[in-house]
């Protein structure tokens, strides 16, 4: 009898557990369909988006300001300000390291292949890239400690070919998060590419959103605050699904605070990758599949408003395909498809074929079957990753502005536990300069580095220093190569405590 019993409860055991794998059939003709309905539908939504980005910071674009769409708006974006696309061109970047070298590819060459391209970066990307060229390499480049944006939007907005390269194989997009994410980004930041990544890869095999974006919160640590604030607007989406501005107010209630960018603390500039996710998250559940409403929320929910329907008009647009985004949102699409995007070698008929051709890579590699016109794919079930928390026991208590041009020295007294200064580096005469300047505090240098004035290898913030002891501390800088043709400005501190500061009521 107590064989009987054991039997049966090994095998009630092992029906009770978790199906770790399974399969799901997809045609060639679907697959490539998806993939460029994925591009074509991030490119669509960042131009549409780009004339409000960060014009509306921390409200809602108003129903009364009419958003442009046209046929020309595109081609007008490529020829006259091809930096809209940064989201764009940094995810081709690593789409080419991975057409030259592989899917082996090691994280050195795409940390090097970004920090020494042309086009123009900000916030994490280009810490990130300045920390490479000083010689800080991945993943130490993006880690908090290094890159002062850790937690911003950067990898988010960059993440979309993690998820197209590796359809309806979570776990394999995540790992290609892990190798590149890290370059830039780290805690919050990091997990908003993940998450974005996820959505896509579960995008091919699933065209329920309601699915979609709660099996790749799966992922992400459910302690963290990236993952608490996916959760929130699931749960007021669910409680409240006829009204999303009612659910904007709650999300920016509780979480648009932000710690780490210093140009966000203490303003309403906000570019923390959780609250811009919240948006993309808001315009994928309220938008309920329709084209039209999810760029349109993902839009008016403001902050970064080209890059946030980008994300979820890329994730729409690989549930729905390319041949069925409606062909008011295609218009224009046949003029830009065969440019080249600036900076780079490729365009969009170029990467839906680097893509499509990366996606069958990956399926065969994780042990999926690829015949003459079906695709096996092997579905992987989501695997939570380690938590990371970025700038832990660090709280802004004040922002002195500064405003004082660096000659020479520079010193500032403050109290409190780090600090992170905001400035430039620009020239006055006609050429290029590249300052040394040495960096310390309480007398012990931290380091030396270069500031060069030119904006495509500019430092990003020019000096921070993190876990201090919570006492009164120095900050100095030296110049030690002054220029009479070029010049520092130091424009204001952020500045951390051990404590918060809470209003009093």
């Amino acid at each position: 009898m107590k064989k009987i019993l054991s039997g049966i409860c090994i095998l009630l055991f092992v029906a009770c557990q978790p199906e770790v794998s399974d399969t799901r059939t997809i045609s060639k003709a679907q697959l490539r369909d998806k993939i460029k309905g994925a591009w074509a539908a991030q490119t669509i939504g960042v131009s549409f988006g780009s004339p409000v980005e960060f014009k509306y910071k921390s409200t809602i674009i108003p129903d009364y300001h009419q958003l442009r769409w046209d046929a020309d708006m595109m081609e007008e974006i490529y020829t006259n300000i091809p930096g809209v696309y940064d989201d764009i061109y940094m995810d081709l970047t690593f789409v080419q390291v991975y057409e030259d070298m592989g899917l082996n590819a090691p994280v050195e060459h795409f940390a090097q292949a970004f920090a020494t391209a042309e086009y123009p970066l900000w916030f994490a990307n280009q810490t990130a890239r300045r920390n490479i060229l000083d010689g800080t390499p991945a993943p130490a480049s993006g880690h908090w400690l290094n890159n002062p944006c850790a937690d911003d939007i950067d990898f988010q907005i960059e993440a979309d070919f993690a998820g197209i390269m590796a359809p309806g194989m979570i776990n394999s997009a995540v790992e290609v998060c892990d190798k590149i994410g890290h370059i830039m980004n780290y805690g919050d930041g990091y997990y908003g590419g993940v998450y974005i990544a996820s959505m896509y890869s579960l995008a091919f095999v699933s065209s329920d959103i309601d699915y979609i974006v709660r099996e790749a919160l799966r992922v992400i640590p459910e302690e963290s605050t990236f993952a608490q604030t996916m959760s929130d607007v699931i749960k007021w989406h669910e409680q409240n699904p006829d009204d999303w501005k009612a659910t904007w107010f709650k999300v920016h209630r509780k979480w648009s605070s932000e710690v780490g960018s210093a140009v966000g603390v203490f303003d309403a500039f906000n570019i923390d990758a959780k609250i811009n996710a919240a948006w993309v998250l808001m315009g994928l559940l309220y938008g309920d599949g329709d084209f039209t409403k999810t760029l349109e929320i993902a839009t008016r929910c403001g902050d970064d408003a080209d890059c946030n329907p980008a994300s979820a008009g890329g994730i729409l647009g690989a549930i729905m395909g390319y041949d069925a985004i409606p062909e008011y949102w295609k218009q224009g699409l046949p003029a830009v498809e065969p440019l080249k995007f600036q900076y780079t070698d490729i365009s969009l008929n170029d990467v839906y074929e680097m893509s499509y051709k990366h996606a069958l890579q990956v399926i065969e590699k994780e042990g999926g079957q690829v015949d003459s016109e079906e695709i096996l794919i092997k579905y992987q079930q989501p695997e939570t990753i380690p938590l990371e928390v970025s700038f832990p026991g660090h709280y802004p208590i004040a922002k002195p502005q500064i405003n004082k041009t660096l000659k020479e020295a520079f010193s500032y007294p403050f109290s409190g536990k780090g600090f992170v200064i905001r400035g430039k580096a620009r020239k006055t005469g006609s050429s290029d300069y590249v300052f040394k300047v040495e960096m310390s505090v309480d007398g012990q240098i931290i380091q030396t580095v270069d500031m060069p004035t030119n904006f495509v290898d500019r430092r990003f913030y020019l000096f921070w220093s993190y876990d201090l002891e919570d006492i009164q501390h120095r900050i100095d800088m030296k110049v030690l190569n002054p220029s009479d043709q070029a010049e520092i400005i130091i424009q204001e501190i952020l500045i951390y405590g051990s404590e918060p500061v809470l209003a009093k009521y």
